[in-house]
């Protein structure tokens, strides 16, 4: 099954648009949405094909069937770490620009409507908020599998949850529900299965009406940023440089006007091409 965006056709995902919300489906069920150097490469090429479009102002990360991914596609004779599977062959059919969900301008909301291990609980922690099934089984199992955790998980989980709740999932590898993800801050909310991908999708449509698309752009790639920060007093110099930039353009003044008259905002900047310099962002 193929779906197609700008003329690009993809085999492991599915692409479909809901007016300013885009829902990327992790598209293999009948194997758990399994992760394979492919689906890498088209999740990466649909992401940056979504970030360049002014009209998307929000993606849902969700997987079709059961599972949202229940890891990487196991290979035998141990190749499915050993480096020995080429990810290069699938660069010349979907080329650059590609880039993973943290570098995007756009917020990415994981709705994990399933099994997410490995892999799949990887994939989530590259969002920007997470919705999951309440009796979703999440894990980060890579001990348990001879290798260690990868894609930045060694950086990234122990400063989005603190250091001993990521250790408890790194170490152990073990399986935990949404409603544990819930409660130590690894999701935003559990909710019952049937109502995951509707709320991530209310979320997103609360976004993509009510949020300035370049103020939300500055926000999510400011914050990124300042998970690295140690200089605080550098950091807040910054945000009040970004404030005052911010404060100048006719989205400040959009967006009290709107409030006031109490109807829809009707933002003027892009979020590929308004950026403020100072910003300082790189991809």
């Amino acid at each position: 099954m193929t779906t197609t965006v700008h003329g690009t056709e993809y085999e492991s995902i599915a692409v479909d648009r809901d007016g300013p919300i885009a829902i990327v489906t992790l598209n293999r069920p009948e194997q758990m949405n399994a992760w394979d150097w492919r689906m890498h490469r088209e999740l990466r090429h649909a992401y940056a094909r979504l970030d360049a479009d002014d009209e998307i102002r929000a993606i849902v990360l969700t997987g079709a069937g059961r599972a949202f991914c229940a890891g990487a596609a196991l290979a035998p004779k141990g190749e499915t770490f050993d480096g020995s599977r080429d990810p290069s062959a699938w660069d010349a059919k979907y080329p650059a620009p590609v880039y993973d969900a943290p570098e995007l301008l756009t917020p990415v909301i994981a709705a994990i409507n399933g099994a997410a291990v490995g892999a799949g609980a990887t994939m989530t922690v590259s969002c920007d908020i997470r919705i999951a099934a309440s009796d979703a089984k999440i894990g980060f199992v890579f001990n348990r599998r001879g290798v260690i955790p990868d894609a930045d998980l060694l950086w990234s989980l122990p400063r989005m949850i603190g250091y001993a709740r990521a250790m408890d999932l790194l170490l152990t590898g073990r399986i935990i529900t949404g409603e544990e993800a819930a409660e130590i801050g690894l999701v935003s909310r559990a909710v019952p299965r049937d109502q995951v991908l509707e709320v991530a999708r209310s979320m997103a449509r609360d976004i993509a009406d009510n949020v300035a698309p370049v103020s939300a752009a500055i926000t999510k790639q400011l914050g990124r940023q300042y998970l690295v920060e140690t200089d605080r007093r550098r950091a807040l110099e910054r945000e009040r440089v970004l404030f005052r930039w911010a404060g100048q353009q006719p989205d400040a003044r959009e967006g009290v006007e709107a409030f006031l008259e109490k109807r829809p905002a009707r933002w003027k900047l892009s979020k590929n091409t308004d950026l403020p310099a100072e910003l300082d962002f790189h991809r």
